[in-house]
C-alpha cells in the first residue's frame, strides 16, 4: 500500500512539472504552477519559508520523501532505472559508504552552497535537479511537443475548426539543447546503470536531505527475527543502501521508494517508528553507525557551515491587446540577427541584473511559455542557462506578465499589465547608418506607429528643410525597451534601431 501511494503521488508531480515545461498557452500553470513553488532550491531562492520549512520538517519525519515524490529529476531516474529493471531482474547490491565517495558527495555541497551565495550561477544551474529536469524537457520533448500540436492544428484547419493553432519551432539556444542532451545522458546512464547513483553520489540537494533524513522519526526497519537473509530488498534497492548481510540501512542515501517493503518475501521490512541505530534490524548496530560517523565528521561539519552561509546570504538578500504586425512593405523578408548589446536585457519583474543572477536557476520554465518567443537561454558564462530577451521573432507585448507569475525562485516577482507598462528595462538606439530614411531615402515611420508609450518621434532629417524626409528621435525617459521597434523595423539582417539593456530597472 505505502508503494502504491508513493507511486501515485509521484506519477501526479512528475506528469504536473513535466506538462508545465511543455504547456506554452499557460494553461496548465494556472492550475499547477504551485508543483514547480514546491521545489525545495527554488523555494529557498524565493524566500518561500512555508514550503522550505515544510520539506525540512516531512525529511525528519518520514526521511526523503521529497526526493520520492516531489523532484522530478529523482523521478525521471526511477523510470528510466524501472525500464533497466525489465531488462535485468535484482540487478543491484549494497554500496558501502566509503569516504572518498561520502567526501566527495559533501564536497559538491559545500561548492554549491558557496556558489549560490556568492552569486556565481553557473554552478546551482548545471547541478540543481529541477533546473536540469526542465531544460531537459523544454528543450528535447517541447519541439516534439509541438510538432504534435502542430499536426492537429492542420487537421483541425481542414475541418474548419480552430480548437488548435500552429506554433513556431525553433532552437532558442544550441548550448542549451547540448547541455539538456549531455545531461539526459549522463544521468540517463548512471540511472541505468545504478539507480539513484546520480542522486546519491552528485546531486548537493540528495546530500542535504540525505543528512537530515538520518535524524527522521519514521524509518524503514528490518526485523531481524522475519528476515531469513536472502538479500532480495538489497538486489531490489535503488539507492544501494541496503546491507542484508548486517541487516543495516544506511539513512543518508535511503530515499523511501519502499521497493524492498514490496519485494520481501517474509514481509521483514517495515516502515516504522524509530529511535536511534538500535532499531534496525533489532540489533545493537551502533559501532557500525559510529564507524559511518567517522568516515562522515569533517564533512558534516562542512556541510553545517555551508548551510549556515546559505540561509544566511538568502535571508540578508531577501531582506536587503494585441498588436498589429508589418513587415515594412519589403517583398523579400531576410531572417532578423540578434543585436550586440552591452547590457542584457531581463524580463520585466527581475528589478535588477545582479538580483536577477543570483536567483535565477535556468529552469528556462519562463523561456518555454513565452508566447512573443523574446526569451531564450543565455551563452555567457556570467549568466549561463539564464534567460535574457531578445527581439528578432517578437517582442516584449504590453499586456503579457506570463513568466512573471510562474518564475518558481522569485528571479521575476509577480507583476500586472499595468505596472509592467511602465518598467523601463531597457532604452531604444538608432543606427543612422541602418535606416532605410537616409540608406534608400524613402519615408519610414514605423517605429513610430508602433511604439506603446509613444517614446519615438519622427522629426526632420535636414534641420533647414521642414519638407525633408524624417528621422526617428527617441525619449529615453519614456522608452521601456519592450522591442516592438527593433523586432518591427524593416532594416535587415539588423535593426536600425535595437534596445540597449539597463542593470536595474526603473518606473517611468
Amino acid at each position: 500500500m505505502l508503494k502504491k501511494l508513493r507511486f501515485a503521488a509521484a506519477a501526479f508531480f512528475l506528469i504536473a512539472v513535466t506538462l508545465l515545461f511543455l504547456d506554452y498557452t499557460g494553461t496548465v500553470h494556472r492550475y499547477l504552477g504551485w508543483t514547480a513553488k514546491m521545489q525545495f532550491f527554488p523555494a529557498i531562492l524565493a524566500v518561500n519559508l512555508a514550503v522550505v520549512i515544510g520539506l525540512i520538517l516531512i525529511t525528519l519525519f518520514l526521511g526523503r520523501i521529497y526526493c520520492s515524490v516531489i523532484c522530478p529529476l529523482g523521478l525521471f531516474q526511477d523510470k528510466v532505472s524501472r525500464i533497466a529493471g525489465l531488462l535485468k531482474k535484482n540487478r543491484f547490491s549494497y554500496r558501502p559508504p566509503r569516504k572518498p565517495l561520502v567526501v566527495t558527495r559533501y564536497a559538491i555541497l559545500a561548492v554549491f552552497a558557496l556558489a549560490a551565495v556568492a552569486g556565481i550561477s553557473v554552478v546551482p544551474v548545471l547541478l540543481e535537479p529541477y533546473s536540469a529536469y526542465g531544460r531537459m524537457v523544454s528543450q528535447l520533448a517541447g519541439p516534439l511537443y509541438k510538432y504534435a500540436n502542430n499536426i492537429l492544428a492542420g487537421f483541425a484547419e481542414r475541418a474548419g475548426s480552430y480548437a488548435f493553432y500552429t506554433v513556431d519551432i525553433w532552437i532558442k539556444s544550441m548550448p542549451a539543447l547540448v547541455i539538456a542532451v549531455l545531461t539526459l545522458v549522463v544521468i540517463g546512464a548512471f540511472a541505468w546503470k545504478s539507480g539513484r547513483g546520480y542522486c546519491n553520489g552528485v546531486c548537493p540537494l540528495g546530500t542535504f536531505l540525505g543528512f537530515l533524513s538520518k535524524f527522521s522519526l519514521v524509518k524503514l526497519r528490518i526485523d531481524k527475527n522475519q528476515c531469513v537473509g536472502c538479500a532480495i530488498c538489497a538486489k531490489n534497492c535503488k539507492a544501494g543502501c541496503i546491507d542484508s548481510t548486517a541487516r543495516v540501512i544506511d539513512y543518508t542515501r535511503c530515499v523511501a521508494c519502499f521497493n524492498c517493503i514490496d519485494r520481501c518475501p517474509k514481509k521483514a521490512v517495515h516502515y516504522t517508528k524509530c529511535s536511534g541505530v538500535k532499531t534496525i534490524g533489532g540489533a545493537d548496530n551502533s559501532s557500525i553507525a559510529n564507524k559511518q560517523l567517522t568516515i562522515e565528521g569533517s564533512a558534516r561539519r562542512g556541510l553545517i557551515t555551508g548551510t549556515a552561509m546559505l540561509a544566511a546570504g538568502f535571508i540578508t538578500r531577501a531582506l536587503a491587446v494585441r498588436t498589429y504586425d508589418f513587415d515594412g512593405g519589403l517583398a523579400s523578408i531576410e531572417d532578423k540577427r540578434a543585436a550586440s548589446r552591452k547590457t542584457q536585457i531581463i524580463p520585466p519583474g527581475a528589478d535588477n541584473v545582479r538580483n536577477f543572477r543570483r536567483r535565477c536557476t535556468g529552469c528556462q520554465l519562463c523561456v518555454s511559455t513565452c508566447r512573443n518567443n523574446v526569451l531564450r537561454p543565455s551563452s555567457e558564462l556570467s549568466s549561463f542557462m539564464q534567460p535574457h530577451m531578445s527581439f528578432e521573432r517578437g517582442y516584449c507585448r504590453p499586456e503579457c506578465v506570463r513568466c512573471a507569475r510562474i518564475c518558481p525562485t522569485g528571479a521575476i516577482r509577480p507583476i500586472t499589465s499595468a505596472e509592467k507598462s511602465s518598467i523601463q528595462i531597457g532604452y531604444a538606439i538608432w543606427n543612422r547608418d541602418l535606416c532605410v530614411v537616409n540608406i534608400d531615402n524613402v519615408n519610414c515611420d514605423l517605429c513610430e506607429r508602433v511604439c506603446p508609450t509613444a517614446a519615438i518621434t519622427r522629426i526632420p532629417r535636414d534641420a533647414n528643410d521642414s519638407e525633408s524626409l524624417k528621422i526617428p528621435m527617441i525619449d529615453v525617459n519614456r522608452c521601456t525597451g519592450c522591442g516592438a521597434c527593433e523586432h518591427l523595423c524593416p532594416s535587415r539582417p539588423y535593426s536600425a534601431i535595437y534596445v540597449e539593456g539597463v542593470e536595474a530597472h526603473r518606473t517611468i
